[in-house]
């Protein structure tokens, strides 16, 4: 059985560069998604700990917790976006298969490059974006408007760093297909 033309059970070949510089520099940014997942399978289990003591504390001894919400969450922002990069390497994110079975393989190429330099442009000033929020946040000082009160300067890093690997990832991917392609590789 399969599902559009690939299947079932087994993932699509991934296109391989033969330019040696652009296949190493994949095969790295692969392992390095490999620990980040890792490292955010651990902050989702974190933040459950955290807001399932946070219940439990409230409820057995009636003691407010007030840094429960902000921990979680720069987990949860974390654990988001630093894993976008390693969804894109498996083309996870949502789109639009509806059109892809329609066209040829040489349309759907283009299609896809297109599409991919559009994300990268998305993608690329969304980092800068995040990083000149960081650079505010570390330079003021500031912090969230809460009790606890920790430093902004921590989930604008995460989502800087995040956005820079979804954005470095997005540019391999369209060196990948370039490359690939030029060699007659069959993508």
């Amino acid at each position: 059985m399969s599902a559009h033309g690939v299947e079932l059970g087994t993932a699509p070949a991934k296109p391989v560069s033969a330019n040696r510089l652009v296949a190493g520099a994949d095969r790295a940014l692969a392992l390095v998604n490999r620990l980040i997942m890792l490292a955010a399978s651990l902050a989702l289990i974190a933040a459950s700990v955290i807001l399932a003591y946070s219940v439990a504390v409230r409820q057995l001894f009636r003691a407010p917790t007030y840094w429960q919400d902000e921990a979680s969450v720069f987990l949860l922002v974390g654990a988001t976006f630093l894993t976008a990069a390693q969804v894109q390497s498996n083309r996870g994110h949502v789109a639009i298969e509806a059109v892809t079975t329609l066209l040829p393989d040489a349309v759907n190429h283009v299609r896809r490059l297109l599409v991919d330099v559009v994300t990268f442009g998305f993608c690329a000033f969304f980092a800068w974006k995040s990083w000149t929020l960081f650079h505010e946040a570390w330079v003021d000082g500031q912090v969230t408007s809460t009790t606890w009160g920790p430093p902004l300067w921590i989930p604008y890093a995460i989502m800087a760093a995040g956005m820079s690997l979804l954005a470095l990832q997005v540019v391999l991917q369209i060196l990948v297909q370039m490359t690939s392609t030029a060699t007659g590789e069959k993508r």
